[in-house]
């Protein structure tokens, strides 16, 4: 049994590798990404996940795995920031308080059937300063990441508070793929 991760995210990469997983191949599946009108973040990453999922053809030996992740702030969806200044954006709403990071993980197993799981972590921020956000903003670490920044690198200095998974937070919740993995058959030690 194989398994396909229907995702090019070095992070879900390495996350895996942690524990030993080593998808047999990666396929990068191509969805819209754009949230609906109304849809709640729960919702969204649920939804992004199977579809991914569901977008990668799969053999009959194969087991796909993928994975969406974003932050949000209320009701709102941050995405990736389009720009410095829709980075600087998200700093700003991120500033001070708690935001939720949501994660939804889709299993298809040999069955064809898709499983989904969401996971929700809540990271709470410290007030930022604008040199601070100038800080992080110049290091470019915050473009291309949902919410416009990455826990595993500097923003983990903004961080005071946590309650949920961190793995989750970096980009793929380990504790619930692996038993999704379990659940659809893919042996694991």
């Amino acid at each position: 049994m194989n398994l396909v991760l229907a995702s090019t995210s070095p992070r879900r990469r390495e996350l895996l590798a942690r524990i030993g997983v080593e998808p047999a191949r990666f396929a990068a599946p191509d969805i819209d990404e754009t949230p609906l009108r109304g849809e709640l973040p729960r919702a969204y990453v649920a939804r992004l996940a199977e579809a991914k999922a569901l977008a990668v053809a799969r053999g009959a030996e194969e087991i796909v795995l993928a994975g969406d992740t974003t932050v949000a702030v209320g009701r709102r969806i941050l995405e990736k920031p389009l720009d410095e200044a829709d980075l600087r954006r998200m700093l700003g709403l991120l500033s001070g308080r708690r935001h939720h990071v949501f994660s939804g993980v889709c299993v298809v197993g040999r069955d064809g059937r898709a499983k989904v799981r969401v996971v929700d972590t809540i990271v709470g921020f410290k007030p930022l300063s604008p040199a601070e956000i100038d800080w992080y903003v110049a290091s470019g670490e915050g473009m291309g990441k949902a919410g416009g920044y990455a826990i595993q690198g500097r923003a983990e200095a903004f961080v005071r508070y946590l309650a949920g998974s961190h793995s989750n937070v970096v980009g793929l919740p380990v504790f619930e793929t692996l038993g999704l993995l379990r659940a659809a058959g893919m042996p694991l030690g």
